[in-house]
């Protein structure tokens, strides 16, 4: 088949997040299972705009920012023109969906002109009260969702919004998020000592609660060092002022998405404070590594974690957290078989092997 994928934002740091991961590790084991596939999209940052990413054809155009909007701000008159003069060329157009001035309009002319549409929310297109929203919606959203052959979602919360916005009549198919098969952790990173955060600086994120977990665990004595890793998406001045000079606590600023893995596999724990994120692509991509992580009772991987004994589930305060990462620094036998049970749990159940099959069997 040849197949389009669309998303919003391909930049070096890898700004966009999860959404733009999980396209590129469907992308590539498409590719690698003979499909013609390319992924389109806005881009930023770039000296020079690739072409290619593991064996994926790229067609990347220059974003304009709107102001004060954020990337529901961001627009590509070359990816428009791109979009209008090819989609037609392909069997199955994939659009990572959001509430945005790139993917949203690529997903409905696509609707209108290409064989089969299927779009992938993220968790990113959520009943919304606002004014705003709700025009968005009747004029983009709406029409997009009453036209494409399946909405894919991650789980029950999601699904809801979905139909919310969509109606009964918008088909809906549950796909969770596959990882890539990294190599493990450095064995010596099990008792580094060091915790790390990654994720954009935005609120749903949650990390100057970490920062305070931080700073509950470095007044009680300990000696292990707190690293946040991330874009600042509007709490970056909060994160600054909470650090305070701290020097056992640092936020290094975005790194592009294979030195986050770099990062995490010489870490001891991973530490994700976010409240009602869906599906966060760094708690697999930790547990992928062969780290334990500590998630909260919001986070939509709760349940899986818990389920397979891979790191612990606490309430999104302070205390909480920093009381998890205390027992797993004071466990690292307990930390090392949480550990290795979510690497194993990750292999079974989130692979992108497994997620890829089901996704050509909705394709076809």
């Amino acid at each position: 088949m040849r197949i389009l994928h669309v998303v919003t934002l391909v930049s070096p740091d890898g700004a966009f997040g999860g959404p733009v991961t999980v396209a590129f590790n469907q992308a590539a084991e498409l590719a690698r299972r003979g499909h013609d596939v390319t992924v389109c999209g806005g881009t930023r940052g770039y000296e020079a705009i690739p072409t290619e990413r593991d064996g994926v054809a790229l067609q990347l155009f220059p974003v304009v920012q709107l102001p004060r909007l954020g990337f529901a701000g961001m627009t590509s008159p070359g990816l428009v023109r791109w979009v209008r003069a090819n989609v037609t060329d392909f069997d199955v157009v994939h659009v990572h969906l959001a509430r945005d001035l790139v993917t949203m309009p690529m997903a409905l002319m696509a609707v209108l002109r290409a064989e089969k549409v299927v779009v992938q929310t993220h968790g990113m297109v959520v009943s919304d009260t606002r004014l705003s929203t709700k025009v968005f919606d009747r004029l983009l959203t709406r029409p997009v969702f009453a036209r494409v052959a399946a909405a894919l979602y991650l789980n029950d919360r999601e699904l809801k919004s979905l139909r919310n916005i969509g109606g009964h009549g918008l088909s809906c198919v549950e796909l969770i998020n596959g990882v890539k098969p990294y190599e493990t952790r450095d064995p010596a990173a099990e008792t580094s000592g060091e915790v790390v955060f990654v994720g954009r600086l935005h609120r749903r994120k949650n990390a100057p609660m970490f920062v305070a977990a931080a700073h509950l665990l470095i007044e009680r004595g300990s000696a292990a060092h707190f690293t946040l890793v991330g874009p600042d998406e509007g709490d970056g001045a909060a994160v600054s002022a909470a650090i305070d000079g701290e020097q056992q606590i640092s936020w290094i600023g975005a790194l592009g998405p294979n030195d986050v893995v770099d990062l995490l596999r010489k870490a001891a724990i991973y530490v994700l404070p976010a409240v009602d994120e869906p599906f966060p692509m760094t708690v697999l991509e930790a547990m992928s590594v062969g780290l334990p992580v500590v998630i909260t009772t919001s986070c939509g991987l709760a349940d899986f974690v818990t389920e397979h004994g891979a790191g612990l589930v606490v309430d999104a305060t302070a205390a909480d957290i920093a009381g998890a990462i205390d027992e797993l620094l004071a466990n690292p036998d307990r930390a090392q078989a949480m550990a290795a049970r979510g690497r194993q749990a990750v292999r079974s159940h989130a692979s992108v092997d497994a997620v890829v099959t089901k996704l050509v069997a909705y394709y076809q």
